[in-house]
């Protein structure tokens, strides 16, 4: 792109963002912004402070200190001069809000608990409207996604080429020697497939592969499998819908519609809504203003990747006013420091609660022998922290919800 034309495409996404955010601050009551340290948040605070705003800004901070971006948020806080507050959680305050945060899930999720937290203290604070980041990885190609699944698209491509009688002994192969892990999982869902899975992008965000799923609802693979098809259809429909509206886009467009239609929306912005909320906190989301997202999905996707900086197209329109420090700093957000606290303290509380399974609403769904599995996966490094947690929140959604 003629160096011109960059800095003119430049002025006018900094001038859509300078407008999205200030008409999200229209409001009778003052506006805080949640401060993770990330490119997004902080993206919003520099804009702020070219507006001449002073706002009030809310960083989670952990007393474990491999887990606490305090560094990040700090350094943004002090150069823009913000009226700064860190919320500091700690291993018992985390313990202390899982029961009511599922209870102020209208659906179990496992994502939303640090939005619980920051929105906790925010509205403390006084605060009754705050300003997030969200939306800046669909937006801007801040996920992995943005890379993996264009690579995964080409690669499920050639291998539909390939025939059958040779994919399956080479999957076979690669299945009996590749580590056990989620991604070496994936790779052999998509060698496998078998028209179980829709899109690669929808690969990427499962927790469960098809094959791990036939072992944790055993029930559904079988004899049931007829008599809820029209259930499995109804769920996939607005996803199918999505995929059909994507088609047309770029490899890297196509990703940033099904995450903002699919995870941003079905995930981030209920959880977010509801946890918040739970707290009568009102959140605020200019990254994904419509205007916005309409100018950057025309775009080429190509122009929002570039090895050197994240979300170029971002960093760049704010002309220098983020430091390297900010830009090239580790991707993690608001995020809790689940890994250890579940092979820690949690542990045991994680293993009472996939131990009642078998005696609950779920025992007729989920197989308690393959959940216990994913703890072991999990305990042995063989999986994520999501995984089993995501079983640990449904089972005690389940538990608060049903049994009423």
């Amino acid at each position: 792109m003629p160096a011109q034309k960059r800095a003119s495409n430049a002025k006018r996404r900094l001038e859509m963002l300078d407008e999205s955010v200030r008409m999200q601050l229209v409001s009778d009551v003052p506006v805080g912004v949640f401060l993770s340290g990330g490119i997004d948040s902080s993206s919003l605070v520099g804009i702020l402070s070219r507006s001449g705003v002073r706002p009030s800004t809310f960083s989670i901070v952990f007393r474990e200190a491999d887990y606490s971006e305090a560094e990040y948020s700090r350094t943004i806080a002090q150069q823009f001069h913000t009226d700064h507050h860190e919320i500091t959680v700690s291993q018992s305050d985390f313990f202390a809000a899982i029961a009511p945060a599922i209870r102020a899930m209208d659906l179990p999720t496992i994502d939303g608990i640090n939005t619980y937290f920051v929105s906790e203290r925010t509205r403390a604070a006084g605060v009754k409207v705050a300003l997030s980041g969200l939306g800046g990885d669909e937006m801007f190609a801040g996920y992995s996604s943005f890379r993996t699944v264009p690579r995964m698209e080409r690669l499920a491509k050639v291998w539909e080429r390939i025939p059958g009688a040779v994919r399956n002994p080479l999957v076979s192969i690669f299945a009996s020697l590749a580590p056990p892990g989620d991604q070496n999982r994936k790779l052999i869902a998509l060698g496998r497939d078998g028209g179980r899975i829709l899109h690669p992008y929808f690969l990427s965000r499962m927790l469960f592969t098809p094959e791990q799923l036939d072992e944790l609802l055993p029930g559904i693979k079988t004899e049931t499998r007829t008599k809820t098809t029209s259930a499995f259809l109804r769920a996939e429909k607005p996803l199918t819908e999505s995929l059909t509206q994507a088609k047309s886009l770029d490899p890297i467009n196509r990703v940033s519609y099904l995450e903002a239609r699919c995870y941003m929306l079905n995930t981030l912005l209920r959880d977010s809504d509801f946890m918040s909320m739970a707290h009568g906190l009102e959140v605020r989301v200019p990254l994904i203003d419509h205007q916005l997202a309409r100018r950057l999905l025309a775009m080429p996707g190509s122009w929002k990747l570039d090895q050197g900086t994240p979300k170029p197209l971002l960093v760049r329109a704010l002309k220098g006013q983020l430091p390297d420090k900010i830009v090239h700093r580790p991707k993690r957000g608001f995020t809790l420091p689940f890994e250890h606290w579940l092979r820690d303290a949690l542990r045991p509380v994680m293993e009472e609660s996939l131990r009642k399974i078998a005696d609950g609403a779920l025992g007729a769904l989920i197989s308690a022998p393959a959940a216990h599995g994913v703890w072991k996966d999990f305990l042995q490094g063989r999986t994520s922290w999501s995984r089993p947690w995501s079983l640990y929140v449904l089972q005690c959604w389940c538990e608060q919800n049903l049994s009423r």
